[in-house]
């Protein structure tokens, strides 16, 4: 359990190192996405290992990064790499970055992920607007002691991904030409891809996308009053759908195919965040 001291630490240490500067949006950037990081103007960038309590991040291709001033003209605190509980991380460590946020004010989060696509009707390139997600497995960021500075001891989940933002992101996809989904994210622990099975079971229960991240930044962000918007990016079929194994190699490739779609609906609804 991190006492609320250690997340002052760490949001003192950043201070230092960008200045006056205020972050509006925390954008975290997944499997394939990192290079979104790299477009921001003014940066300061701080390596997780220089930040007292971070967690490198471990994943293929995630810089472990934080990338702090400006894109499209909204200042954003950008995290290139995130915690996986994969990587042998409790939830509690996972979320850190996301409440070190909060303490240097950040009021918005947009959370990125690489998904395997569950609805038979989404393709490998679609984006999707998160609506909800299901997690089954896996122990609650917010399980011990709570801190009341961040929120209430017992947080309400109605509306994780805000629903006004939501609207607002189809109306932007609408208007750049590439209309999304909406849907469900259904959180799978990993790090092996899941197996069809499970994606029939994940299917059943009302999932349209499977992936291993999101679930645990979006709950605290939501508990400590950030507003959330999650986009997914089918980057598979998930297993099962097709007969095709699935491969980290082929992630990442998707990802770099969607790399104009994809930033061009970020910076759409950046716009909006001013």
């Amino acid at each position: 359990m991190f006492p609320y001291q250690n997340y002052q630490e760490s949001a003192e240490l950043i201070r230092s190192r960008i200045g006056a500067r205020m972050p509006r949006v925390l954008l975290i950037l997944g499997s394939g996405l990192g290079f979104l990081g790299d477009q921001v103007e003014n940066a300061v960038c701080v390596d997780y290992d220089q930040i007292p309590h971070f967690r490198p991040a471990t994943a293929p291709d995630h810089k472990g990064r934080l990338v702090v001033g400006d894109l499209n003209g909204v200042p954003v605190m950008v995290m290139q790499g995130r915690m996986h509980y994969y990587e042998g991380y409790s939830p509690e460590e996972i979320v850190f970055p996301v409440r070190v946020a909060k303490l240097l004010g950040v009021e918005f989060m947009i959370v990125t992920n690489a998904a395997g696509a569950i609805n038979t009707g989404f393709s490998v390139g679609d984006l999707m607007l998160i609506s909800d997600h299901i997690r089954i497995m896996g122990e609650s960021p917010l399980r011990g002691e709570n801190l009341p500075e961040f929120g209430p001891r017992f947080c309400d989940m109605t509306a994780t991904y805000d629903p006004d933002l939501r609207r607002m992101a189809k109306e932007k996809a609408l208007s750049l030409g590439r209309p999304v989904r909406q849907g469900v994210y259904y959180y799978f622990p990993g790090p092996q891809f899941e197996t069809p099975a499970e994606i029939c079971m994940a299917r059943t229960m009302g999932g349209d996308a499977a992936g291993m991240s999101t679930v645990y930044e979006a709950t605290a962000a939501n508990h400590c009053g950030i507003r959330t918007l999650g986009i997914s990016l089918m980057t598979n079929m998930a297993a099962g759908v097709t007969q095709n194994r699935l491969s980290g190699e082929e992630v990442n490739a998707a990802a770099a195919r969607a790399q104009a779609q994809f930033t061009a609906l970020v910076l759409a609804c950046l716009a909006e965040m001013k």
